[in-house]
């Protein structure tokens, strides 16, 4: 297995570290300043394609798409490193549809492990690709917003930019629904929502 190479994107949400190992995007950290938020789970990276976006077009493209409110979910190769818990939590993550939120104990009910709860809320913590697989959409059972590791405040501005993307959707006359047949996004009239 080749060294992972990272590439930083400037986004509405600061600097994001990608980490890729040149099949599959592996990790997304958050960077405030010279200090990463969120340490990268593979540190050891080839730094020598960190200045080539080359490898990342696909991920920095879609990014810019979601951030620009014109993407709801993710085609992207990922590889996310965990335990078989964790990647059963991780694959619920991304069932999550865009602009909703759920709580743990709800994400605990999907898995089929209603009681824990705890070992959920320590999997989304542990989640190596945020935004992505959408650790941001789960919050308290009384609707606080809980833990992320890029800070509250990133996780308010994500939820933001997607309520705004889906109220901006229904004032120009259209509205997202999920297509349960593939878990993409059809359109649908807004008067077949009223």
């Amino acid at each position: 297995m080749s060294t992972p190479c990272w590439h930083e994107l400037a986004s509405p949400v600061g600097t994001l570290r990608l980490t890729h190992d040149r099949r599959a995007l592996i990790g997304i950290s958050f960077r405030a300043g010279a200090a990463l938020l969120t340490e990268p789970r593979h540190p050891a990276v080839d730094s020598a394609c960190g200045a080539d976006p080359g490898v990342f077009a696909v991920v920095i493209r879609q990014l810019q798409e979601y951030f620009g409110g014109e993407r709801r979910s993710f085609e992207l190769p990922l590889a996310p490193r965990g335990s078989a818990f964790q990647q059963q939590v991780w694959r619920e993550l991304q069932r999550i549809p865009y602009g909703e939120t759920i709580s743990y104990g709800e994400l605990a009910r999907r898995i089929g492990r209603p009681r824990a709860c705890r070992a959920v809320g320590l999997a989304n913590g542990a989640n190596p690709l945020p935004i992505v697989v959408p650790c941001h959409r789960v919050i308290g059972a009384d609707g606080s917003l809980t833990g992320f590791g890029g800070g509250l405040p990133i996780k308010r501005q994500l939820l933001d930019l997607e309520r705004s993307a889906l109220m901006r959707q229904c004032v120009h006359g259209r509205a997202a629904a999920p297509d349960a047949a593939n878990g993409s996004v059809m359109q649908l009239p807004l008067e077949s929502l009223l």
